[in-house]
């Protein structure tokens, strides 16, 4: 059984047990979260698509811990008019482990 979530403006699939890193969510770790948005679900031959979300489907998972990413380096140059901008970013995120598929 697996479900295609999206948060965060991303869409993840899931199987329970799995962990995977989203966008930062607002949930203190150790914590229970709600993905209510459920695109679509399948479970053995039953699929259920969502138009554009499944109603009364939720994903439950707990927050591991929330971290940064790795430095994303943006550099910009224009040539022989003395123009560079060197500017960094780490993009905060949230592990989550994946607990249920509720239908």
């Amino acid at each position: 059984m697996y479900a295609v979530v999206k948060t965060g403006g991303k869409q993840y699939k899931v199987t329970p047990g799995e962990v995977l890193k989203v966008e930062k969510l607002n949930a203190e770790v150790g914590s229970e979260v709600e993905l209510p948005d459920v695109l679509m679900v399948i479970k053995d031959d039953d699929i259920q698509v969502g138009t554009p979300v499944i109603e009364n489907a939720s994903v439950k998972a707990k927050v591991l811990e929330h971290g940064k990413a790795k430095k994303v380096i943006v550099f910009k140059k224009k040539r022989r008019k003395g123009y560079k901008k060197k500017r960094g970013h780490r993009q905060h995120f949230t592990t989550i482990e994946i607990q249920d598929i509720v239908v």
